[in-house]
C-alpha cells in the first residue's frame, strides 16, 4: 500500500496498482500529447510497475522516452482531476472513433451486453477504463520509464506488432531510487549479460529466435549438471532412455495433450501422408515405452528418466536469454506405480528435490500445491471422480510426509494435481523449478497395465516429476544467484595459471598438465601481459583459483595461490593444493 497526501493534510492508502495503473494514464496522455496520431490500445498495472501498449509509426528513440518522462512530469504538475464517467454502448463507440482510437473502438464492441462502460479523463485525455484511479494526477510523485519491447495486440502473434512502455512510479523520490537500485542489480545478475561475458551462450536471428546455443563453458556446464542429476537417479534405480524429439498427432491425440495444449506446440508437418508435430513434452514417449512390455506387480515402481529436448512454441516477446526459450531439455522422469506405492515414491522425489538444493544452496522456496479449478470444463480432462480422487490422495501423501504447502486453484496440468516448488530468485519474479504430478489419466488413455498379485490386469498410476526442471532455466537461475560465480565444481575454468613473466612458463606448463590430469579444469594464461592484468581478467572471468608463478614459486616447487572470494591465499606446494581444491569439487563448493 501507498501512502498519499489528500487536501487539507490528511493522509490515505491506496494499493500499489491504482497508484501505477493512473500512472499508466498520464503516460498515455503524454504520447498522445507528443505523438497525436499514434493509437492507443491498453495499459494495466503489473506487478511491479505499469505498462501501456501504443500503435506507432516508428519505435520510440531513447531521447523520445526521455521526452515522454518530461511530459508526464509536466502532467503531475498540472494536477489534472481525474474524473470518471459512463456512456451507453453507442455512445461510447462514437466517442472513441471521434478521437480515432480503433483498439478502443474494438474492446467496447466485445464487452458484453449490459456491461457498464466506464471512462476516466484528465484534462484533454480520455480513456476506456474500469478503473479506479488516484483523485488527481498531482497525487502521483516519483515516476521512471523503465523499458521498452515489442508486444502483439491481445498477444496474437497473427496481430499488429506494439510499442510496449514499461514504467513504476511512488509516493516518494526516495522509494523510486531505491528501486532503481535493484534494477541495476538486476541488470548486473542479468543471466544474458552473464552468458555472453563468460562465454555461455549465443543467439543469432540466422538461427532463430529463442533458440540459444551453448558455447564450449556453457556446455561444460550443462554436462556437469546432466551427470549430476542422473547420477542422482542411477542410485536410486531410475533407468534412462533415449526418445526422438517429434512425434505423430495421433501420439497426442491419444494423450490429450493435442486437444488441451496444440496452442503451445509448433505447427504440424505432413510427411508422406503421416502428420507430424515437434514434441513440448515426453510423458507420451515414456507411456509407449512402459506399454512395449507386460509388467508385473513385482516390477513396479518403474522409473523411466530422460533429459529430453523439447519444443514449444512461444511469442518472440516473451523470450528470454535460457529462460524463456522455444527448445530446451527437461529433466524429466515417469514412475509407474501401484496405488499403494503413490506414498513412497511420491516422498523419496521430495526427498530428492531437499537433497539437490542443501547441495546447490537453495534455500528461499516453498511448495503449492496446483489443483484444478472445477469450473473450467476446458481446460481439464473431464473426469470429476478421477480429480477428487488424485487430489485427495495427494493432500493425503503431502500431510503423511509433513510438507507444508499452499493450494492453488486453476493451476493443475490437464491430467492431474501436482506439488509444485516456486523458487525465490535474487531478482524477479518467483517461479516453479521442480515439480511432481499426480496422473491417473494418461495410463487410462494408453491402456497401460500391469498383472497384480491375484492375476488381474489393473492400470497403474503415474508420478510426472522433473528436480532441476528445465536444465536451461536451471542454468539461467544459478547464474543470476551466483552472478556468475558459479561454485568450483560448476566453474567452466576452475584455476587459472598466471605466470609472471616468460622465464616461468615451462614450469607453468608443467603445474597445468599436473592440474588437468587430475581432472582440475585448468587453463594457462601465456599472453605477455603484465601480471595486474593477468589477475583482472581473471576475475572478470570469475575463476574460482589463480595460480601465480614467480620465481620464488619454482624454487619451493609450490604455487602462490589467489581466491576469488578470499583473494591472496599464500603459496602452498602443488599437491596440497590439487587435494584442496578436488575437496571442494567432491563437496559442490
Amino acid at each position: 500500500m501507498f501512502k498519499i497526501k489528500l487536501d487539507g493534510g490528511k493522509t490515505m492508502e491506496v494499493e500499489e496498482k491504482m497508484y501505477w495503473h493512473t500512472t499508466s494514464h498520464i503516460l498515455a496522455q503524454a504520447v498522445k500529447r507528443l505523438f497525436p496520431s499514434y493509437k492507443l490500445t491498453i495499459g494495466p498495472a503489473i506487478e511491479n510497475g505499469f505498462y501501456y501498449d501504443f500503435d506507432v509509426e516508428k519505435p520510440f528513440t531513447e531521447e523520445e522516452l526521455s521526452k515522454l518522462e518530461e511530459e508526464m512530469k509536466n502532467i503531475i504538475k498540472e494536477d489534472l482531476p481525474i474524473e470518471r464517467f459512463e456512456l451507453p454502448r453507442q455512445e461510447a463507440i462514437k466517442l472513441m472513433e471521434e478521437r480515432k482510437e480503433p483498439y478502443k473502438v474494438e474492446l467496447i464492441r466485445d464487452l458484453p451486453e449490459g456491461e457498464i462502460i466506464s471512462f476516466y479523463k484528465q484534462g484533454e485525455f480520455v480513456d476506456l477504463c474500469r478503473g479506479p484511479h488516484l483523485p488527481s494526477t498531482g497525487k502521483v510523485k516519483a515516476i521512471k520509464l523503465t523499458s521498452m519491447s515489442s508486444a502483439y495486440w491481445r498477444g496474437d502473434s497473427k496481430n499488429k506488432a506494439l510499442q510496449r512502455v514499461y514504467g513504476i512510479s511512488f509516493p516518494k523520490a526516495s522509494e523510486l531510487e531505491e528501486y532503481l537500485q535493484k534494477l541495476e542489480e538486476a541488470k548486473q545478475r542479468d543471466h544474458r549479460k552473464l552468458g555472453k561475458e563468460l562465454g555461455i551462450f549465443m543467439t543469432n536471428d540466422l538461427v532463430g529466435k529463442g533458440l540459444p546455443m551453448y558455447l564450449p563453458n556453457g556446455y561444460i556446464i550443462w554436462e556437469l549438471l546432466e551427470n549430476y542429476i542422473k547420477g542422482k537417479e542411477k542410485k536410486l534405480g531410475y533407468k534412462h532412455v533415449l526418445t526422438p524429439p517429434l512425434a505423430t498427432v495421433d501420439l497426442y491425440k491419444t494423450s490429450g495433450h493435442w486437444d488441451h495444449y496444440k496452442d503451445g506446440m509448433f505447427p504440424k508437418m505432413e510427411v508422406e501422408g503421416e502428420e507430424f508435430v515437434l514434441r513440448p513434452m515426453n510423458c507420451p514417449h515414456h507411456m509407449m515405452i512402459y506399454a512395449n512390455d507386460i509388467h508385473s506387480y513385482r516390477d513396479l515402481p518403474i522409473r523411466i528418466g530422460e533429459v529430453a529436448r523439447d519444443c514449444r512454441f512461444e511469442a518472440s516477446g516473451t523470450l528470454k536469454g535460457i529462460e524463456r526459450v522455444r527448445t530446451f531439455c527437461q529433466n524429466d522422469a515417469h514412475l509407474f506405480v501401484t496405488p499403494e506405492q503413490i506414498e513412497s515414491e511420491f516422498k523419496a522425489v521430495v526427498d530428492l528435490i531437499l537433497e539437490v538444493y542443501k547441495e546447490l544452496n537453495i534455500t528461499d522456496y516453498h511448495f503449492e500445491l496446483s489443483l484444478r479449478d472445477p469450473a473450467d470444463k476446458v481446460k481439464y480432462f473431464p473426469d470429476d471422480d478421477m480429480w477428487n480422487h488424485a487430489e485427495d490422495t495427494l493432500r493425503q501423501v503431502l500431510k503423511d510426509i509433513g510438507i507444508d504447502y499452499v493450494e492453488k486453484i486453476g493451476e493443475a496440468a490437464f491430467y492431474g494435481p501436482k506439488l509444485d516448488v516456486q523458487v525465490k530468485p535474487a531478482v524477479g519474479n518467483e517461479y516453479t523449478l521442480s515439480t511432481c504430478q499426480l496422473d491417473f489419466c494418461l495410463p487410462m488413455k494408453f491402456n497401460l497395465s500391469y498383472v497384480d498379485k491375484d492375476g488381474e490386469k489393473k492400470t497403474p498410476v503415474v508420478l510426472h516429476r522433473a528436480i532441476l526442471g528445465s536444465i536451461d532455466r536451471f542454468i539461467a537461475y544459478y547464474l543470476e544467484e551466483t552472478k556468475g560465480a558459479l561454485p568450483v565444481w560448476l566453474s567452466p575454468v576452475q584455476v587459472k595459471i598466471l605466470p609472471i613473466t616468460d622465464k616461468q612458463m615451462d614450469y607453468a606448463k608443467e603445474v597445468t598438465e599436473k592440474l588437468t590430469e587430475s581432472g582440475i579444469r585448468a587453463e594457462l594464461d601465456q599472453r605477455q601481459e603484465k601480471i595486474g592484468y593477468k589477475i583482472r581478467s581473471a576475475q572478470v572471468e570469475k575463476v574460482p583459483y589463480m595460480l601465480i608463478i614467480g620465481e620464488k614459486e619454482i624454487e619451493a616447487k609450490a604455487v602462490a595461490v589467489r581466491a576469488r572470494k578470499e583473494g591472496d591465499i599464500g603459496q602452498m606446494p602443488v599437491d596440497q593444493f590439487m587435494s584442496y581444491v578436488q575437496e571442494k569439487i567432491e563437496n559442490k563448493h
